[in-house]
């Protein structure tokens, strides 16, 4: 009986050093520095030096959610730079814009100045233009001589405006014009003065 006991010791000892080896040949477990006394004495498996497994720390858990952590905050990094400058790229458009609004209302302004301006003119040259209308109707109705004595001590421009809207006045009312006979009681030079010169420029002077 301990005969027999010790050679079923003996087999499962054997069994459970073949389990190992062959546990540790696949690579399921390292048993490498356990067995490696026995190794000396099989040639095919050993490999010279006992294998290691790479340590694992304890918390590597821990260290996976550090990573994905860490990637997180990674991608809110990008987008707090994309933020970052989409924001100053606002800013600079929005300076822009702002700029772009100041010459707008600096153009407005000047554009109303000018209307005011030519508003004024428009209104000066209606006053003047009714002013010489008046005059020509008051010369029209005073004895020619007399009319002729105010055209004399008008400047050319003036004396000019004035012929010229008795004229169109005439025109206006079918009437003969006398501006003909103005010029006949007029000193010769200064009546061919004006003659030449409503013929030249018939605007203006």
């Amino acid at each position: 009986m301990i005969g027999k006991s010790l050679l079923l010791l003996l087999l499962v000892l054997v069994l459970a050093i073949g389990g190992l080896i062959w546990f540790d040949y696949l690579n399921v477990i390292d048993a490498k520095n356990v067995l490696a006394p026995v190794y000396r004495f099989i040639p095919f498996i050993s490999s010279g030096e006992p294998r290691t497994q790479p340590w694992v720390p304890a918390d590597e858990i821990l260290n996976l959610d550090n990573e994905r952590l860490a990637i997180r905050l990674e991608a809110l990094e990008l987008q707090r730079m994309e933020v970052e400058a989409f924001r100053r790229e606002l800013d600079s458009r929005h300076g822009q814009i702002e700029q772009m609004a100041e010459e707008v209302e600096d153009r407005q302004k000047a554009l109303e100045e000018l209307a005011n301006s030519l508003r004024l003119e428009r209104l000066d040259t209606d006053n003047r233009d009714r002013n010489i209308e008046q005059i020509a109707r008051y010369l029209t109705g005073m004895p020619p001589q007399n009319a002729v004595e105010i055209l004399a001590a008008m400047d050319d421009q003036g004396a000019i405006d004035v012929l010229r809207k008795t004229e169109e006045i005439a025109r206006a009312e079918g009437a003969r014009s006398i501006v003909a006979f103005w010029f006949s009681l007029m000193d010769p030079a200064r009546a061919a003065e004006l003659q030449r010169k409503m013929a030249g420029r018939p605007a203006s002077l």
